[in-house]
């Protein structure tokens, strides 16, 4: 032991030996003096104690291990000091790091209340994490020994689906299956980050060349089915539908690298939770029976995540909920109906239909009105009891919708119309949930579930539901199934009964579906750089509505096999325009134009082929199928004593979660380019036109007449996962995409109103001049001056003037001229310029607002006026300087000389 114990000292890196070696938290003394020697003494005592004692356990003295190379008494080891050197370096930048802060805040001269701030966010987020770990451990209890958890008490909303639904299977056996199979299941995850997002993430920009997975582990937690379902009754006979409720909770670690930038990140843990469908059809009569596997979630799953390294900020509070959402997003734009993965089991020939889906069906939902709802807002503490600012928000499937709300009433009328795309009716519901607006945390008012198979049986419900988990409150609706005919016999009927007007095709009700399938594209041009391949992007729009493809980078030869749906009020007068884009030069690589009144002629209202693109290359083509399908409602004849069961009860969950249920899928964070291809689209909430309110005006819909309704309208979303919570979903006449800034335009304007009637242009005018140059291929809009405007406050008001090019509404596609100060007539006189043809930007519109600038976190931010500027004219290449008057919406510009 002596001499281990010497080798030990003298292998020390500084070259102590035993009379000046320092132990921990003493100083080192002289070989020669009292305390040393005394201290000498006492660890030799103690060490021949030690000796007796383990020789009298029958222990033998080891011999002595030679010294390490390297590690002499004596020697300078340069390699301990460069193992040492980068956690010397890892405690400098954490010092740094932690000093930075408090020299900034003594630098900059910020008070006290910052550093509390700082404490404070802090704490939220280390509580935020604690939360995380709390539901992951309790997660993992369930899983481990469900049993007894139960035993011990667990909310009701917590427990698995076979508990509340009879017909959903418990399928232990499935569990078992995937719990074997797990290993395996985690190597080809391995195997599929290492070989294929790896070199993927590496080749998408230089800067990630680095890139890598430094560990893969899913855990040893498999996935958990909790119930399974099969759907027996309103099925084809070819196909079979279930719905696994799956539930993975995962202590998985995936940590990535780049070393260029020494930047380390990752995940330890993953939950998540939902519903997924799995179709197997078409049923064959050759093996292997089945002809497809679809594989898609009913609706955004329920996720969370825990990070480390640098993502660490993710859970930030403001960012947490923001990261959540952008991934669900991604998950969307894959696996969440009507996106869907189709594995083919048999030839492309059987399975072509399946990747061009149809849905079974439009659900046009009138929204009217409520009675007796409960008054939630309270003063003096309660003692007094006040009224409630209602609004409802509306969900089918993944399609969410918001109303406006009607401020202190508790019988509002909303009279608003939303049209849904319902693709799996089967296991879909109709959802409305009634809210409370505050300031903090919005209050419940009620719910409601309507089974989508008794609306498609009855075609047309019209009356008052009871809403649920509340001890009083109606809600009345109005709604409509209608079918998808390929042919256009009633089409003329369809275009009567929703009063299409000729003069507007772009308005109102929808009489239409307009299918698309985009393919690929062959032999498109390079761009402006000839060595170089485009990143094709496929911009579609149908009048005012617009929408993306996902980009393909590097290729002349993209491949997108993408759907998309729009919504047409009259097919007679609209066209679908398709126009090909290099994101990377932002320029045309081709664009093709398509009257709708064609495919009304064509064999089913479809047609597949190869469009050749115009502005392209000789031979530049793209590949689609657009298929036309006219909305029909069939009225059938029902006897007096006719009864339904269309309300659903819904299971004992708590109020929590069920309100986290609707809006954890509504995030105010959209999307690039909001290309999300579920579509939803709202409709119609009122018209300006005579003789359309009686036709619209819901039955029993109280005095408030449409007229009113059309002052409510709001901005019109091509995504309906990128609906903000406080954002109403637009019920509008027309299809414009309107802010929510509209409906407090109109509201501003009637107060100016007063009962007076305001001039001929109520809101101001601007005056632009708008020419296309040909030598510089760029289309010159400048801004002259506004006049006129509405005043925002005391003061006047702060206008500037933003421009888009519809249909790119994209920020690099915003034009903003600076503001100008405390009046309501600015003079600007700033020159803007759009890259764009005269062929191309005659199909264009550009889309100019003024609006009110205010200051930091100031309310006085708003739109002060709206004009679209219809830019086919054959006299754009000469230009014009007019003056222009401005609307809420920009759906009537009316030009002044």
């Amino acid at each position: 032991i002596t001499a281990n114990r010497d080798a030990a000292l003298s292998s020390h890196p500084f070259g102590f030996d035993d009379g000046n070696f320092p132990g921990p938290g003493e100083r080192s003394h002289a070989p020669g003096s009292r305390l040393g020697a005394r201290r000498r003494a006492k660890t030799a005592r103690g060490l021949r104690g030690h000796r007796h004692r383990g020789a009298g356990a029958g222990l033998s003295p080891r011999a002595p291990s030679p010294p390490r190379p390297g590690r002499q008494r004596g020697t300078n080891p340069g390699g301990v000091l460069s193992v040492e050197l980068p956690g010397l370096l890892a405690q400098l930048a954490r010092s740094f790091a932690l000093l930075l802060p408090v020299y900034a805040l003594g630098y900059l001269g910020l008070s006290f209340s910052w550093v509390l701030l700082a404490l404070a966010l802090l704490a939220w987020c280390r509580r935020s994490r604690g939360l995380k770990a709390l539901r992951l451990c309790r997660a993992l209890a369930l899983l481990e020994d469900e049993e007894r958890v139960v035993r011990l008490g667990v909310r009701a909303c917590d427990l698995p689906a076979w508990v509340h639904f009879p017909d959903t299977e418990r399928a232990e056996w499935l569990n078992k299956t995937v719990k074997h199979m797990w290993p395996f299941i985690c190597q080809f995850i391995e195997k599929l980050f290492r070989e294929t997002i790896e070199p993927a993430v590496r080749g998408a920009n230089t800067h990630l060349s680095t890139f890598s997975f430094t560990k893969v582990d899913v855990g040893q937690q498999p996935l958990r089915i909790n119930g399974v379902k099969v759907y027996t009754e309103n099925v084809d006979k070819r196909q079979i539908i279930l719905d696994l409720q799956i539930s993975f909770v995962g202590n998985c670690e995936i940590d990535l690298e780049i070393k260029r930038y020494f930047c380390r990140a990752g995940v330890k843990s993953i939950q998540i939770h939902g519903t997924m469908r799995v179709i197997l059809e078409p049923l064959i009569g050759d093996m292997p029976l089945v002809g497809a596997l679809s594989v898609f979630f009913l609706r955004k799953p329920l996720l969370e995540i825990n990070w480390t390294g640098l993502t660490n900020l993710l859970d930030v509070p403001g960012l947490n909920g923001l990261s959540d959402t952008i991934i669900l997003d991604i998950i969307s734009n894959y696996l969440v109906l009507p996106n869907r993965i189709t594995v083919p089991l048999v030839s492309e020939v059987q399975i072509a239909q399946l990747r061009f889906p149809v849905p079974k069906g439009v659900l046009r939902i009138h929204f009217i009105e409520a009675q007796d709802l409960q008054g939630k807002d309270t003063y003096l503490k309660g003692l007094v009891k006040g009224k409630s600012d209602p609004y409802g928000i509306i969900r089918v499937g993944n399609q969410i919708f918001q109303s406006r709300v009607i401020k202190e009433n508790l019988s509002p009328k909303w009279n608003e119309v939303y049209e849904a795309l319902v693709y799996e009716h089967p296991g879909q519901e109709l959802e409305i949930e009634l809210f409370d607006e505050d300031p903090d945390k919005d209050d419940f008012l009620g719910s409601l579930m309507i089974d989508l198979i008794e609306v498609e049986k009855e075609r047309l419900l019209d009356e008052w539901f009871t809403l649920d988990e509340v001890p009083k409150g109606k809600l009345h609706l109005r709604l409509e199934w209608l079918t998808l005919m390929p042919n256009a016999s009633n089409l003329d009927k369809v275009l009567t009964d929703i009063k299409a007007d000729k003069d507007q095709a772009n308005d109102g009700l929808s009489s239409a579906l307009l299918i698309l399938y985009l393919d690929s594209a062959r032999n498109l041009p390079s761009g402006k750089k000839i060595s170089s391949n485009p990143n094709p992007v496929v911009q579609m729009s149908v009048g005012h509505k617009a929408q993306e493809s996902k980009i393909r980078y590097k290729t002349n030869e993209p491949v997108w096999e993408e759907n998309f749906t729009f919504f047409i009020h009259n097919p007679k007068r609209q066209d679908l325009e398709v126009e090909v884009r290099d994101e990377q030069h932002q320029c045309s690589l081709g664009n093709l134009k398509v009257p709708l009144s064609q495919l009304l002629t064509s064999e089913d209202m479809t047609v597949s082929q190869r469009f050749q693109l115009s502005n392209s290359g000789p031979n530049s083509t793209i590949k689609m199928k657009i298929a036309l399908r006219v909305l029909h409602l069939e009225k059938r004849e029902r006897p007096p004593d006719h009864q339904h069961s269309a309300q659903v009860k819904r299971p004992s969950v708590s109020k929590e979660g069920r309100k986290t249920s609707i809006k954890s899928h509504m995030s105010g964070s959209p999307g690039p380019g909001g290309s999300n291809t579920a579509p939803s689209t709202p409709v119609i909430g009122g018209s300006d036109k005579p003789g359309m309110e009686e036709k619209v005006q819901p039955p029993e819909a109280g005095p408030q007449g449409l007229h009113d309704l059309g002052r409510s309208s709001s901005s019109l979303l091509a995504s309906p996962g990128h609906i903000s919570v406080k954002e109403p979903t637009p019920s509008i006449a027309s299809d414009i995409s309107l802010p929510i800034a509209t409906q407090e335009l109109r509201q501003r304007l009637r107060q100016l109103e007063n009962g007076t009637t305001l001039g001929q242009s109520p809101l101001g005018q601007i005056q632009l001049t708008i020419r296309h140059s040909s030598q510089r291929n760029k289309l010159i809009v400048v801004v002259h001056a506004c006049r006129n405007l509405i005043a925002f406050s005391e003061d006047g008001s702060d206008p500037y003037v933003r421009m888009y090019l519809l249909p790119d509404k994209r920020r690099s596609g915003r034009r903003k001229t600076h503001v100008s100060k405390k009046t309501l007539n600015p003079v600007f006189d700033q020159s803007f310029d759009f890259s764009v043809s005269l062929p191309e930007v005659q199909r264009r519109t550009l889309d100019v607002a003024v609006k009110n600038s205010g200051g930091f976190l100031s309310k006085d931010k708003g739109l002060l006026g709206k004009v679209l500027v219809a830019l086919a004219s054959e006299e754009l290449a000469k230009g014009w300087t007019q003056w222009y008057d401005l609307t809420e919406d920009g759906t009537r510009p009316q030009a002044m000389s």
